[in-house]
């Protein structure tokens, strides 16, 4: 994945394969608590590889791991086979038919992309879970998935049509409906398809076998039900029961297979008529996770879409998310639990009655104290709050998490309540404590206790909780899988749930279907011992490790590492929107994902044995890619924040092996601007200059076809020395006072914006100081030079804290460097510095956001500037969108009152600082333009005006589209000028 492909003699494939440690770490792991390095990992193109993949198998005595998003939890995709990835290539949709709403498509296709394409259509395939936007149909069908609306639309099995697979002997087969007269044709074949289903017919056709998997298998009112292999869903057909006309499928039971019995290349789709647009949510806020149990019931009488679960664990760790605190708004006090029930109907009259109807019933009852209604673009914040409940659990600090463990049981909604007392009676014996949440409108709730699973004891503890709730969900009749599978978590206990017998059918299936257990070894059945091949090794002491930047908070470096949970949210693309990461969207590599880059982290720096544990070129090499743009800091539920790992990571790995010159003359930028700036001409003559500049950019590293910024005819300072008398004039001694950073790429790059937001502080009234500062060290850190970005926010910590306060703030034009002094400088320094920064940082803002503040407090109106009309279109910049909001610079802009501004739903711009000025980056840094910033760019109509707060961005903009994007200062100056009132 790292270094290229690494083809195997014996493998003929069109697809890549790798055999590289760093690859095989990356694939070790999943959302589960599992790990199990794999033999190589493959990633095929199409069903011809699959064949070739399978006999290479079967002559080596092999295992093939299915593979999707790598979003399962309970290690389905875990194992020391060859892991198979079909999310690279085999992800197409091959045929849509609306008129009798079918989907025919490959196993890599992202549900939500999908769900896009067919929304003009005004049809979806139903089933959507909380990991809709990176998780595949594929893997969806291995773990009969299901999501928030499982109420009305049930599971994936419901909705799968037909599948085409490759069968354990390499055979092509085709499993859909058939009529008794087809079965009976399977059942004559001389294969492996024959044996299959003579083997299903000799099975089921005996009535006592039947009414066994009856008594034994879940209640059918569990809507999710996901144990073992789904026989019960083989009976109900015209073969055996008289009267119903439904027909024999065995795709129902490759639903909830989990890959062990075939390898699907092909998945035909019912697809179903969007619900009515009109929907609300109401946000029940009661006491405790009981009274949520007895509200549920009531909310089930009035037919909501959907009821989901939140308790106050969740909610409390989610405030320490940059993403996830937009998303509380309608939260009030700070509640034991929350419910989320939605309604869709035809009007919103019909809604509002209703939810008036249920919630009069409710506080009658005496249950909740807080019903707001959400309704409008209000919805997907609630429903994103309650999707992160997975990831924002990882920030639950120390070692001990709430660990994927009896997460998945399901029993009926009517016995939630005894059931869960039942569990909580368990918990209180072995003294642990537990979080609940997910999909209560249909009795499964996500209950997971909190162990620590680098400690031996509760290692075994979580063994003994998860065979104690086996035999309690039997009890209940419940499914102890409800979606997220058996995998190697709770394939032990299926015995227990399923009973000897049954389970022995399961192993006799297996063996018919795949003799050499080459599918998936070890799911399902022949499961080694749950708290066998665990993540972290038992007993093994967490090193703790010297750093530069301050990880206290999470109990250091490793274990901010250790956050990642594997959930995959770093593998959304640029169709589903987001900006983490944009190395992965314009590759779709794994090994450019967050969690490639945290796993890897993770993985050498436990290894130590070494002086530096830093000084590890496969780490080196996983990183490379990653464009320290901060999204995953904000939008990682688990806030793995990289650019501060990647950081962190090459100051000590260049102690130990050096600084590229490259690498210098980033970091440096500013002593070399700061030399040039003494002729600007000539310096910008060379780098003009074809041959000159061409020169320069071989010998340095850079890339040939990337123009370099050139220097301004004089810097900021120069220019406010020689203008000193024009500065803050016609303003009264009593005007308010601000205090202007003038960062190094204001002062020698972009000296007109510097300029212009001078004139325009000054035009709104207010007094501009600018004291000559450290520059912000924005280069050093990018480049992972600590010690010398310490020393420049020590020199502008202790030059601001004395001239800066709440009632006269820091202002910056350049989000990077401004943003900043709110992000790493609280973390670079120590002791009483630490608090210096800290409480600086409450008082440091971007221009826009100043601006913002400032109109709201009445103190900048909007008669102030121009009436005329201008179209916008706004890139904002990768730091400002995790660190602060890109929403200021919207409002901000949309002060002149008939200024329409349209943000382009853009992530990373991929200039990313120096990176895309790198020549081995620059393909990648373009790639990720294209993605959806520069085609908006180039599809916008002629008068629009582009508007990128970043120096770079602004950079990337022009070499990517010709285009000149312009800074919020310089608009909303020409906008004060403007005036015509």
């Amino acid at each position: 994945m790292l270094t290229g492909k690494f083809f195997i003699v014996d493998l003929q494939i069109n697809g890549d394969v790798y055999v590289d440690e760093s690859s095989r770490l990356i694939y070790a792991t999943d959302a589960s608590a599992y790990r199990e390095k794999p033999l190589k990992v493959v990633l095929p193109v199409d069903k011809h590889d699959i064949i070739s993949l399978v006999k290479y198998a079967n002559e080596h005595k092999l295992s093939l791991i299915p593979r999707g998003a790598g979003t399962s939890l309970a290690g389905q995709v875990v194992g020391d086979g060859i892991v198979v990835d079909t999310t690279r290539y085999m992800n197409k949709i091959l045929e849509i038919n609306r008129e009798e709403k079918w989907v025919r498509l490959e196993p890599g296709v992202i549900l939500d992309e999908l769900n896009l394409m067919l929304k003009k259509d005004k049809l979806f395939f139903a089933p959507e879970t909380s990991t809709s936007n990176r998780c595949v149909i594929g893997g969806m069908i291995g773990n009969n998935s299901s999501g928030l609306h499982s109420l009305i639309y049930g599971t994936t099995r419901e909705h799968l049509l037909a599948v085409k697979a490759i069968l354990s002997d390499g055979s092509e087969v085709e499993f859909k409906e058939l009529s008794a007269g087809e079965f009976e044709e399977k059942c004559r074949l001389n294969s492996l398809e024959g044996r299959i289903y003579r083997h299903i017919k000799a099975l089921l056709s005996e009535k006592k076998n039947r009414e066994k998997i009856i008594e034994e298998f879940p209640h059918p009112a569990v809507v999710r039900r996901n144990t073992g292999y789904a026989l019960d869903e083989l009976i109900n057909n015209e073969l055996f029961v008289n009267n119903t006309k439904r027909k024999f499928n065995f795709s129902k039971l490759i639903a909830g297979s989990e890959g062990t019995l075939a390898f699907i290349t092909e998945a035909k789709l019912g697809l179903t008529v969007l619900p009515p647009e009109n929907k609300a949510l109401v946000c029940v806020h009661l006491n405790s996770v009981m009274e949520a149990i007895r509200a549920n019931l009531i909310a089930l009488k009035y037919k909501p879409g959907a009821v989901e679960l939140m308790d106050d664990k969740i909610l409390e760790l989610s405030k320490k998310n940059i993403e996830q605190q937009k998303n509380r708004f309608f939260i009030k006090g700070n509640p034991g639990a929350l419910l989320m029930i939605e309604f869709a109907r035809d009007t919103m009259e019909e809604i509002i009655k209703i939810s008036d109807e249920m919630v009069d019933e409710m506080s009658r009852s005496g249950l909740g104290y807080h019903f707001p209604l959400i309704a409008g673009e209000d919805i997907r914040k609630v429903w994103n709050l309650r999707k992160a409940g997975l990831g924002v659990l990882s920030n639950l600090p120390g070692d001990a998490r709430p660990v994927s463990v009896t997460e998945d049981t399901s029993v009926i909604p009517q016995q939630l309540e005894a059931y869960i007392t039942d569990f909580n009676k368990l918990l209180k014996k072995y003294n642990l404590e537990c979080v609940y949440h997910a999909h209560i409108s249909v009795g499964e709730l996500h209950l997971r206790p909190i162990l620590n699973l680098k400690d031996e004891d509760d290692v075994k503890m979580f063994r003994t909780i998860a065979f104690e709730t086996a035999k309690l969900v039997k009890k209940y009749r419940g499914s102890l899988s409800g979606e997220h599978g058996d995998g190697r978590l709770r394939g032990e206990f299926i015995p227990v749930m399923a009973g000897n017998e049954i389970y022995q059918w399961f192993i006799d299936l297996k063996r018919v279907w795949d003799p050499l257990s080459l599918f998936n070894k070890g799911k399902i059945v022949d499961s080694l011992p749950m708290n066998t091949f665990l993540r972290y090794e038992p007993g093994r002491q967490t090193p703790d490790i010297e750093t530069i930047f301050d990880f206290s908070d999470t109990g250091g470096i490793l274990r901010a590492a250790e956050k990642c949970n594997g959930s995959g949210d770093c593998r959304k693309t640029e169709i589903t929107g987001g900006g983490m990461c944009p190395s992965y969207m314009a590759t779709r590599n794994e090994s450019a994902t967050t969690r490639a880059r945290a796993n890897l982290l993770r993985e050498f720096i436990t290894k130590g044995g070494r002086d530096n544990p830093f000084n590890h070129p496969e780490v080196y090499e996983v990183l490379d890619l990653c464009l320290s743009c901060k999204a995953c800091k904000a939008e990682c539920p688990s806030n793995v924040d990289m650019a501060k790992l990647k950081a962190e990571f090459l100051q000590h790995y260049y102690d130990k092996n050096g600084i590229l010159l490259r690498s210098r003359m980033i970091a440096y930028i500013t002593s070399i601007n700061k030399i040039g700036i003494l002729v600007p001409r000539l310096f910008n003559f060379f780098l003009r200059n074809r041959f000159f500049s061409t020169l320069i950019k071989k010998l340095s590293g850079f890339a040939e076809k990337r123009s370099i910024p050139l220097l301004n005819r004089q810097s900021l300072h120069s220019y406010l020395r020689k203008n000193k008398k024009n500065i803050n004039i016609a303003l009264k001694a009593d005007s308010p006072e601000v205090v202007l950073f003038i960062d190094e790429f204001t002062n020698y790059n972009d000296t007109e914006i510097g300029i212009k937001t001078i004139k325009l502080l000054n035009k709104l009234g207010y007094r501009v100081l600018t004291p000559r500062a450290a520059e912000s060290g924005r280069t050093f850190i990018s480049k992972g030079l600590l010690r010398t970005a310490r020393k420049k926010a020590i020199k502008n910590i202790t030059l601001f804290s004395e001239l800066v306060g709440e009632n006269r703030v820091l202002i910056g034009t350049e989000p990077s460097a401004i943003l900043s002094f709110r992000d790493e400088y609280p973390d670079l320094v120590r002791g009483s510095l630490q608090e210096k920064a800290k409480a600086l940082s409450k008082n440091v803002f971007m221009l826009e956001e100043f601006i913002c503040r400032e109109f709201e407090k009445g103190m900048i109106k909007t008669e102030q500037f121009t009436n005329k009309s201008l179209k916008i279109k706004l890139h904002g910049h990768c730091q400002q969108k995790a660190i602060a909001s890109v929403a200021s610079t919207v409002q901000a802009l949309s002060i002149p009152c008939n200024y329409s501004i349209e943000e382009i739903p853009s992530g990373c711009c991929g200039m990313a600082g120096s990176f895309g000025y790198e020549k081995e980056h620059y393909d990648v840094s373009m790639k990720v333009g294209e993605l959806v910033l520069f085609p908006a760019i180039r599809n916008s109509s002629a008068e629009t005006v582009f508007v990128a707060p970043g120096t770079s961005c602004r950079h990337q903009i022009l070499d990517g589209t010709g285009k000149r994007a312009l800074h919020p200062a310089e608009v909303l100056f020409e906008a004060l000028g403007g005036n015509t009132g």
